[in-house]
Order: structure tokens, then sequence, then C-alpha cells
């Protein structure tokens, strides 16, 4: 079966143990982290949606290469007191010089995760339960989530600051607090601009495997059509349930 794409994995990693710690700050780093996570809460404050181009990476340590990549757009928006997620992915494949069309779709609405395959017609439904506002907090990682909502869920970390692709962020180390997660994902890095948003996502795994998410053409909009939240299936839609 194909690999999850890397938000999917994300939002299952519940399912897992391990530990991790996280450095202390510096009183320098302190400050300059309390700067980034009040634009993060000023962004939340007024955030209504956003859209971006992504690059989804998978590093596999055993092998010492990135083994698949995908391509496509994310979406996002409040929508109540939630947050839903829409990411279509275009292209997939294990290098970029060989990505074949392969049209998924992933999403997060009313605390379900779907997952569309549109080459073999088929949705793969997760209902996460009465606790899916639990993760709210990966889903919109970066993505008009606020810093006082992220210092709730990780030990954080100032990084530095560093430039990607020519735009300037601030690098935040993130250790979540719960041991079940930190057996998936020990450590993830998140690249904040200056407005708030994460251009640059990595997550890192205790073997040593990363998935690496990289956000372009970033825009903060207003209101975002209802027709991007919809699957695009057919009536010959196989939906299934998958346990365990």
């Amino acid at each position: 079966m194909k690999r999850f794409p890397l938000i999917i994995l994300i939002t299952l990693m519940f399912i897992f143990s391990g530990f991790a710690s996280a450095p202390q700050p510096k009183p320098a780093d302190s400050a300059a982290l309390d700067s980034v996570l009040k634009k993060m809460d000023s962004l939340a404050a007024n955030f209504h949606g956003a859209q971006a181009n992504f690059e989804w990476d998978i590093y596999q340590k055993v092998i010492d290469e990135i083994d698949d990549v995908e391509t496509g757009a994310i979406y996002y928006r409040r929508h109540g007191k939630e947050v839903e997620m829409m990411a279509e992915v275009k292209r997939s494949g294990s290098s970029l010089a060989s990505l074949a069309p392969e049209e998924k779709y992933v999403l997060f609405s009313g605390g379900k995760l779907r997952l569309y395959s549109r080459k073999i017609d088929q949705v793969q439904e997760f209902d996460l339960g009465k606790n899916h506002s639990d993760y709210d907090s990966y889903i919109v990682l970066g993505f008009g989530g606020s810093g006082q909502e992220l210092v709730k869920t990780f030990d954080v970390t100032y990084g530095g600051a560093e430039t990607i692709d020519g735009v300037s962020t601030s690098k935040l180390q993130l250790v979540p607090k719960s041991e079940k997660i930190r057996g998936t994902y020990n450590q993830i890095f998140l690249w904040i601009d200056d407005r708030g948003i994460s251009v640059q996502q990595k997550f890192l795994s205790p073997q040593g495997d990363y998935k690496l998410a990289k956000y372009s053409s970033i825009k903060l909009t207003d209101k975002i059509s209802e027709e991007v939240f919809k699957l695009k299936t057919t009536n010959k839609t196989q939906v299934v349930t998958p346990r365990g």
C-alpha cells in the first residue's frame, strides 16, 4: 500500500511511544523565542485561511536517501472554532527527477481525516473521536496555530535566525510533551517567517528518518471557496474505515 503523505503520519502518530528531551534555552534565546511566539499569537488571533504550494520529502536512514517526494497545494481555513485542512497531492515519486502524476487528496474536517486516492477511487476515513481537537495543534502546526498553544503541546527552544529560499526566518526546535508522540517524532523543527507562518518543517524520528515539508507561494486569505474543502469523489467511490 502507498505510504501516507506527511500530514497523515502526523495525525496518526499518537499510537506510538518513546522518549526525548529538549535543551535548556539561553536568556537571549528566551527573548527571541518570546518574540516569535507573539508573532504566531498575533497571526492566530486574526487567522481566517491560508494556501500554499508544498513539497514533502521523506528520508529513510536505512538507505540514506530521500525515497519519496510529493508535491501539490495545501489549504487551511478557520471554520467555527476548528481549523480545516485540505492537501491536494498532485505528483508523487521516488525522486524529483522522476515525479509522476498521482492525484491524492487529504481532508481534515469535522473530527475526521479522509484520504482519497483518485487512481483507485477509494476514500480511507479515520474518525478521530471526541478528542479530535487534540490533533488540531499538529494539523495547523505553523499555519494559524498560536504560540500559546504551541508551548502547551511542545517544549520549544529558539534555534537562531536562518534564511530559507531567500526568506528570513526564526528556527524553532520542538520536542513533544507526549511520550507517545516522541516515539514517532522526537524532534520537530519549524522555520517561522516574519508573519508567524512556517515556511519549512522537519520531523525527525528516533530511528534517524525524517520528513521535510517545504512551502512556497504562501498566501493568507480571508476566504477560500467551499468547493476546495470537498473531496471530488464519484458515485462509484469506495469508502473504507481502517482499524488499528
